[in-house]
């Protein structure tokens, strides 16, 4: 289905972008990536660009069908200052205003626009509630950020081009993801518990998150927000310990106290301390079936 047509990345040396730029070349697609270094040579047509001096060459667009915007600072790489906020946000905001800005001014004719966000656009909160993709965003810093980035996104679909926005999980993959920190503990035999464990884990597969974007790009039906979140609710504690069940070995599981991530992490300690359920109604209502819907399979695929 993808023969003679074009995807161009933001962000394509990252995690997803890697996995879906291989999933895409399989399927036949040309891919291109938007970068600001250059790239290693192959079957990737590497485009130098600058977002924060606002450089985009127009002819990076030529013969491209379809925009994957994955662009953005790594939220949990390090703590959130003044300045690392800012970056977070015009990182993932101000990128997707340049590509609008450049394909308007040019007449580019798009099929479509997919962007990432991610289910922090609900909030660093542990409840009782099953978020869906009708729930408004939080006002704290994850909700907002997640907010200004699919109002970026909006300006597509305001100008015509078929938008999708992709609110994704915590990824399990074992060398680059959130998967790695916890499995980086395991060779001392200790698997930590992060707080009280009863938050939840909104996550997916990797597999399973790229071919979410290829549906995406190959279903003219799908517009708007969808969570990228397997239905397999679980929270922390249960996690641990079906990693462990997954792992075969026997390990001791270290509480990690609030205040400890709060002084090593800062205020960005949230992500790993709160968490909601997240719906994956909606994605599944467009015809897609998760290949790990359960934890247990997800992890063993991740791992293994």
């Amino acid at each position: 289905m993808g023969a003679g047509k074009s995807v161009l990345i933001t962000g394509g040396s990252g995690l997803i972008g890697k996995y879906l730029t291989s999933l895409l070349l399989e399927k036949g697609y040309n891919v291109s990536h938007l970068s600001r270094g250059i790239g290693h040579p192959g079957r990737v047509r590497v485009h130098i660009w600058s977002p924060e001096k606002e450089v985009l060459d127009p002819v990076v667009f030529t013969g491209i069908d379809y925009v994957v915007h994955l662009a953005g600072a790594n939220i949990g790489l390090k703590r959130w200052s003044k300045l690392r906020r800012e970056e977070i946000t015009s990182s993932r905001v101000g990128s997707a205003r340049l590509i609008h800005k450049t394909v308007s001014e040019n007449n580019i004719q798009l099929k479509a626009f997919i962007s990432a966000s991610a289910t922090g656009y609900y909030g660093a909160v542990t409840s009782d509630r099953i978020f869906t993709e009708s729930d408004h965003p939080a006002e704290d810093f994850l909700g907002t950020t997640c907010r200004l980035w699919e109002e970026s996104a909006d300006l597509f679909e305001r100008s015509g081009i078929r938008t999708v926005k992709i609110r994704t999980g915590v990824v399990l993959e074992k060398n680059e993801s959130a998967l790695s920190k916890f499995l980086s503990g395991t060779r001392f035999g200790i698997l930590p518990i992060i707080g009280n464990g009863k938050q939840f884990l909104p996550w997916i597969h990797i597999s399973d998150l790229c071919n979410i974007y290829i549906k995406a790009i190959e279903d003219d039906n799908m517009r708007g927000s969808y969570n990228a979140v397997a239905p397999d609710h679980t929270n922390n504690k249960r996690f641990v310990k079906v990693l462990a069940s997954v792992l075969m070995k026997s390990f001791v599981f270290l509480p990690l106290p609030f205040i400890l991530l709060r002084i090593a992490m800062g205020e960005s300690s949230v992500i790993a301390l709160k968490g909601s359920r997240v719906s994956s109604e909606k994605i599944q209502n467009t015809g897609y079936k998760f290949r790990f819907p359960d934890l247990e399979s997800a992890l063993r695929d991740a791992i293994m």
